[in-house]
């Protein structure tokens, strides 16, 4: 049954021991300090109404969403259902904010439980003119984000130039440690 809240609703989805400070429902799959709802993320629906949160928040959880996740009604890649299920929760011109490692670091494939390697470009399908206008409108996706990208760069890379960094994002390895996305439905 799903969970009915009366306040402004702000969820960390994957918050293991991290939490997010302030008013945030911690949500995880093991009950650790700062998780105030158990549940297994890859298992659908979540347990809360349709437009009912305000606000999500995930710190590196998004790179470790298995593709198969063997939901038997839904067999679409386990990333496009849980961004689905984002959607279906949020509020109209509710916000999501994601930091995942960037795609082209080490720091993407050391960890052994990653399943999945991100770039901004992963998140353009979550939109639906860029979905159509790039003729995958028939990959079921729901959603319809628009989504706004960021960086933390490496330490030496912060005191570089703005030309320099630029040329640094195309064509090197370990310039940039984490991808912000932000989302905002519509």
């Amino acid at each position: 049954m799903p969970i009915k809240f009366i306040n402004m609703i702000k969820l960390d989805l994957g918050c293991g021991k991290g939490k997010k400070e302030g008013d945030y429902i911690g949500v995880d799959c093991i009950k650790t300090e700062g998780v105030d709802i158990v549940h297994d993320l890859n298992v659908y629906p979540w347990p809360f109404e349709d437009g009912s949160v305000d606000e999500i928040v995930s710190s590196h959880y998004v790179e470790h969403i298995p593709h198969d996740i063997n939901n038997p009604n839904d067999k679409r890649d386990g990333l496009i259902q849980f961004m689905d299920e984002c959607y279906r929760i949020l509020k109209l011109g509710g916000k999501m904010k994601f930091s995942v490692p960037f795609g082209g670091s080490v720091r993407a494939f050391q960890d052994p439980t990653h399943r999945r390697f991100l770039f901004k470009e992963s998140f353009h399908y979550f939109n639906k003119i860029w979905r159509e206008s790039a003729g995958v409108d028939h990959y079921g996706i729901k959603c319809d984000f628009i989504i706004v990208y960021s960086y933390f760069v490496t330490n030496e890379m912060t005191l570089k130039s703005q030309e320099v960094r630029d040329l640094a994002f195309l064509h090197d390895w370990n310039v940039i440690d984490d991808l912000l996305v932000e989302f905002v439905k519509i």
